[in-house]
């Protein structure tokens, strides 16, 4: 249950920014310009790669009159030239995706986007392979896009190998390797059909691991490493794909809580599929593939092999030749908790590898080398789980990290060989994620503060800027926001102490007080594990305009959230909707302690775990907020997937009474409160079953409430026309219930 973010994004705090023109006449926002094209927060890139030779800077850009329509642009890094390499309106069979790419997209939250979504460069930096609408194509740097050979029909996760002799994608659930010489294509994998794939990854993978891929080429092309997994032994829940003007019936094997997983298997063979050999994954079954990686030379394969209670975690040396495999060490959670996983390995050309890791309970780096462990970086404070980047000419090692400040991500990089105190390469005050070149001689970041959207810059390895790749500026006069700025709200932090003494931040946006006046307040939550909200980054225009309505805009991260380290984390162990909820109240009871806040105007809404939060809110504490909305919620641990639910909770056969605590269905007649339920009628994620058992039970106990279900929308409910509906729907239900209609 990776974040979903909807209409709200992630929020931060600070100045106010206003025009050099004091007097300058305020434009409103509306929910129509909050939404439309082009996007209000200006341009905000996707996919930003360097091409190998270092020579070109290529990205997803959003079209003008269609924010949701991407196209691939590259910048030539010398001149700072930009060109359209492919137009995805005039390349492209116009092809309905299939269920399976449509499904893939949802997971990897771009469920929206249309048009161009991924690509990979040819080694040699002349070609880009373009996988669109089910065909693919190799783009040229003259703006040419020709299309592959590929056989008809839906394909998935293409790429092209390491050494650029093929293209390769999976098709009718095998994997298939093209000789771009020839341009001759074949599939390497036979038995794929009904339950059995070859080179994806199975839904918990993909879902809750955060690995899109199931097939690694190694270096110089001479191995492929492909996944096999059988979803026989997986349950089946029937999915009604509810449309507007028909319903779609999906046997969906999807694994609840409790109850078996695909039965997941790796081979290594060679590009033609021949000298196939079975890796050594360990006599238990019932285990989690959860990172493949190959050794700088090709030599070795590695996989993290995780055991089914996510409390142990192999590094798994493999004989590509032979399949053979040993464990070089072993990261442990016993007696409690869980391991988290990341990408922050990277394995060096001396045969050492960089590792993060949480074992002293905070996310450090470390380096092993022939069995021994340095570490390099410490202190309370976390190392991001995003990748990290090695210079092994210089020895450094890149990653991202909050050692300055809890509420900002900056780029840092230490030297590996004599590890001292990390170097910032970013400027402070900001929230930072980035990107490297292979030698990591070279960044693409990407940063957002409270003053400024999303801006994206190339910058050397010391952190000096070189270009900009998109400034986008919001002081600039065509900014689509800049006519909003007069009226933009400050952004103010602070904390309070949890029941137990924990420090917990929050951030807070209010109209222009009035003496006297007390305020509504729109109480915005997540709650769940693997996720940080209140964040010193671009808060987004949704915001602005609750507090241009008259309220008050509020957030805070309770116990359970990310990059705190491990202890904060691990309180919602076998205990998810406990602390989470004894935090959130402790920040209603600060808003009710100030002045300008009407206690009885408080609402609350959540989407996700957010949604799940606003159930347990309302049934643990009745009368403490005026009313509650919850998108697509959690209503019974049971029924979501074994990977995220069972790292949190435990196995439910053999911890029955946590469940029984943490779900939302047996407390639901103690909701007392207004409450307006939402769900996307074609949800993967959070099945519908969620909300039609709480509605349920809620109807047998004579609860009354409101609900607004959207035909064909799955776990995301946005687009052109629904994000407008679902928050007028949103604001009119809190109107009625907080008689705040026309204040």
């Amino acid at each position: 249950m990776r974040k979903w973010l909807l209409g709200l994004a992630l929020t931060a705090g600070g100045t106010l920014i206003v025009p050099a023109d004091a007097n300058a006449q305020v434009s409103r926002l509306t929910l129509d310009r909050v939404f439309s094209s082009p996007d209000i927060a200006g341009s905000a890139p996707r996919a930003m790669k360097l091409s190998p030779d270092g020579k070109w800077l290529t990205l997803l850009r959003a079209r003008a009159d269609e924010k949701e329509r991407f196209d691939l642009w590259a910048m030539d890094t010398t001149s700072g030239e930009w060109r359209m390499l492919v137009d995805s309106k005039k390349v492209g069979s116009g092809a309905e995706l299939s269920e399976a790419e449509k499904m893939q997209r949802e997971r990897a939250r771009i469920g929206g986007s249309k048009g161009i979504v991924a690509y990979d460069w040819a080694p040699d930096s002349r070609s880009i392979l373009v996988p669109l609408e089910g065909e693919l194509y190799r783009a040229t740097l003259d703006g040419k896009a020709e299309k592959l050979p590929a056989g008809a029909g839906p394909k998935l996760n293409a790429a092209i190998s390491p050494a650029g002799g093929y293209a390769s994608y999976v098709q009718d659930q095998n994997l298939v390797v093209m000789n771009l010489a020839t341009g001759k294509a074949a599939p390497i994998t036979q038995d794929g059909k009904d339950t059995v794939h070859w080179g994806e990854a199975e839904f918990v993978a993909q879902e809750e691991m955060d690995r899109f891929s199931g097939y690694w080429w190694s270096p110089g092309d001479r191995y492929v490493a492909v996944e096999r997994f059988d979803e026989a032994p997986v349950g089946i829940v029937t999915r009604a794909a509810i449309g507007a003007e028909g319903t779609n019936i999906y046997q969906q094997r999807y694994p609840k809580a409790g109850t078996p997983n695909a039965l997941v298997e790796l081979y290594v063979m060679d590009p033609a599929g021949a000298n196939r050999v079975k890796v050594d994954l360990g006599k238990e079954t019932d285990i989690y593939v959860a990172r493949v990686d190959w050794a700088k030379d090709g030599s070795a394969l590695y996989v993290q092999r995780q055991n089914r209670d996510q409390t142990v975690l192999d590094m798994l040396k493999v004989d590509p030749a032979t399949g053979k495999s040993s464990i070089l060490f072993t990261e442990k959670s016993e007696p409690r908790s869980w391991v988290n996983l990341s990408n922050g390995f990277e394995p060096l050309s001396d045969g050492s590898l960089i590792w993060w890791s949480e074992r002293d309970g905070h996310g450090h780096l470390y380096r092993w080398k022939a069995g021994k462990w340095t570490q390099l970086t410490k202190g309370d404070w976390e190392v991001a789980i995003d990748a990290t980047y090695v210079d092994e000419a210089k020895h450094r090692v890149f990653f991202l990290g909050n050692k300055d400040d809890v509420l900002e991500r900056q780029l840092y990089s230490v030297d590996y060989a004599k590890p001292g105190v990390p170097a910032r390469l970013t400027e402070a005050g900001w929230w930072n994620s980035a990107t490297m070149d292979g030698s990591a001689t070279r960044a693409i970041v990407t940063r957002s503060n409270i003053n400024q959207p999303s801006q994206v810059y190339l910058a050397d390895a010391t952190g000096k800027r070189l270009a900009w790749v998109s400034e986008n500026a919001v002081t600039a006069a065509d900014h689509p926001y800049h006519p909003y700025l007069a009226g933009h709200r400050e952004r103010t932090f602070g904390t309070v102490k949890a029941d137990d003494g924990t420090v917990l931040h929050w951030e807070m946006i209010t109209p222009r007080l009035e003496p006297g006046k007390r305020y509504s307040v729109f109480f915005q939550h997540y709650g769940g594990p693997h996720s940080q909200t209140v964040t010193r980054a671009w808060g987004g225009a949704l915001q602005q305009y609750l507090v241009d309505r008259g309220y008050i805009w509020f957030q805070i991260d309770n116990r359970g959230s990310a990059n705190r380290g491990k202890e904060f984390e691990d309180a919602i162990w076998h205990a998810m909707g406990s602390v989470e909820v004894a935090d959130q109240l402790a920040g209603a009871r600060y808003l009710k302690s100030l002045g300008f806040v009407d206690p009885d105007r408080i609402a609350i809404y959540g989407w996700s775990y957010g949604g799940y939060m606003t159930l347990k809110m309302l049934e643990s504490a009745p009368g403490v907020f005026a009313a509650g909305v919850a998108g697509a919620p959690v209503t019974k641990w049971e029924l979501y997937d074994t990977h995220y639910t069972e790292r949190y909770m435990g196995d439910p056969n053999k911890v029955p009474e946590a469940y029984e605590k943490s779900d939302n269905i047996a407390d639901a007649a103690k909701i007392a409160d207004p409450l307006l339920i939402v769900h996307g009628m074609a949800d993967d994620n959070v099945v519908l079953e969620h909300t039609t058992a709480m509605a349920a039970t809620l109807q047998q106990h004579e609860v009354p409430f409101e609900m607004m279900m959207y035909p064909g929308y799955t776990h995301r409910v946005g687009g052109p026309g629904i994000s407008q509906h679902l928050w007028g729907t949103i604001l009119g239900f809190l109107d009625r219930r907080l008689g705040t209609e026309g204040k």
